[in-house]
């Protein structure tokens, strides 16, 4: 891949995108990853949509190369982290954690192909390879650009990609109609997300907040029926495959209860074919979405209940 970028044989699929989607998207690429090595993940998303100009496959894999480095040479139990930061004019994504860190020939080259980190006790796999290079290489033809701080070897690394902002959107432009039309009469929802896959449900809920709905998470569905008495979720996010209790029948138990009778369900699961679409839909879903789930589709759902 970096050799076809260098070559010049990449052509970008460019569309104006939300860098939080990206992030999110990158986010679950490494989830099992995170869980294996035990990492504790902190998030900063921005609280409203963040346009670029950019190929969403290949900043997805700009997002994911950098976490799946920072999860890979950061021992068990440490600190990864991923944040939005904005100005003006351009847009910066940080990627930082605890780990084995960098020295500082490893810094003047760490974005070269083929350059591999100095192997130590803590560094046994060798180095970061040529998936920096391909970062480096994908970020310049957006325009962008990309630089790592590290304090020294066992201190972590910290990597920043800088990228220019396009427009907002104007009330004239393509899709902006919807946003206009629903801004004066929407209001927060309560949404619960249910899924068993913390990290999953973490973004999704990380997500849904930011938007500035208010969320409550459960991992188990017995617990969820619980919480949902108490809370009256306006809408419920529900993985399919539970444990113990599958989202179909989470789903048609929450139609059973009268505090959430009346509540938007959407299924979120890893299948799409049309008898996974039928069967959610004789289970009481309004919606189904697939894993990984677009946002902008999820952001239209809310939008859509919340201006109800």
């Amino acid at each position: 891949d970096v050799s076809r970028v260098t070559r010049g044989l990449v052509a970008l699929s460019k569309d104006r995108i939300d860098i939080n989607e990206v992030v999110l998207e990158a986010l679950e690429q490494v989830g099992e990853p995170l869980r294996q090595k035990r990492h504790h993940l902190q998030t900063g998303l921005l609280p409203a949509p963040a346009w670029v100009m950019g190929d969403r496959k290949r900043l997805v894999q700009v997002v994911g190369n950098l976490l799946h480095n920072a999860v890979k040479f950061t021992p068990a139990s440490g600190e990864v982290k991923v944040a939005l930061e904005l100005d003006e004019k351009t847009l910066r994504i940080v990627v930082a954690d605890n780990g084995i860190g960098m020295l500082p020939h490893e810094l003047e080259r760490a974005f070269e192909m083929f350059v591999q980190g100095e192997r130590t006790p803590d560094r046994t796999q060798g180095g970061l390879g040529i998936g920096l290079a391909l970062v480096r290489s994908l970020v310049l033809l957006h325009g962008g650009s990309v630089a790592v701080e590290s304090p020294g070897q066992g201190q972590g690394s910290t990597f920043t990609v800088t990228l220019p902002r396009c427009a907002e959107r104007s009330v004239g432009a393509p899709g902006a109609g919807f946003d206009a039309a629903e801004a004066g009469s929407a209001r927060a929802l309560k949404v619960m997300v249910v899924d068993d896959n913390v990290d999953a449900a973490q973004v999704l809920a990380m997500y849904v907040g930011a938007a500035g709905h208010e969320v409550a998470v459960e991992h188990d569905p017995f617990a969820a029926l619980t919480r949902a008495e108490a809370f009256v979720p306006d809408a419920c996010l529900l993985d399919i495959g539970l444990p113990g209790m599958d989202g179909h029948e989470l789903a048609r138990r929450l139609r059973a209860q009268p505090a959430t009778a009346g509540a938007l369900l959407v299924a979120v699961t890893g299948y799409g074919q049309a008898q996974d679409r039928e069967a959610s839909r004789l289970a009481g879903f309004d919606h189904h979405l697939v894993k990984p789930v677009d946002m902008g589709e999820l952001e239209k759902i809310l939008a859509a209940a919340s201006a109800a």
